[in-house]
């Protein structure tokens, strides 16, 4: 089921300019982040009706994707971390394919295998998570229904 509400714009101007890119376009394939692809995650915002939207890393496995909350290696998680605890359902686009979602966060050896298909698809995860002390969390987003 499609998320319904009004869109809030982002904050940072490379994500807004990223956004608007694939809003334009019609598909992620027209940006990417150092060369590797992303996805654009779709989700709840902490204020009811709000929408907000996130170019993430592309990291599929089996037509799930991971969203590693990395932050760059910040010492705080994103705010869309947050988002995804208090609302998991969530809209994925990957190329010019959108589907509906259930986030999940992850733990233990599952995160582990989902770690490494990350740092694979994207190898700056792993300096991130060298420069914070905190545990960067994933989560799985998987077909929803």
């Amino acid at each position: 089921m499609p998320l319904e509400g009004t869109y809030a714009t982002h904050s940072t101007d490379w994500v807004s300019k990223q956004i608007d890119t694939i809003l334009e376009t019609g598909t992620t394939a027209s940006v990417d982040i150092k060369g590797r692809d992303v996805v654009m995650v779709t989700m709840h915002a902490k204020e009811p009706g709000v929408l907000r939207r996130v170019p993430l890393m592309r990291v599929e496995h089996d037509g799930a994707y991971a969203a590693v909350a990395s932050r760059g290696g910040a010492p705080k998680h994103p705010l869309w971390y947050f988002n995804l605890l208090r609302n998991p359902h969530v809209e994925v686009q990957d190329g010019t394919e959108t589907g509906d979602y259930v986030a999940r966060q992850v733990s233990g050896d599952e995160k582990a295998q989902w770690w490494e298909r990350a740092v694979a698809a994207y190898p700056d995860y792993a300096d991130y998570q060298e420069r914070t002390d905190r545990e960067i969390p994933v989560f799985v987003l998987e077909p929803a229904g």
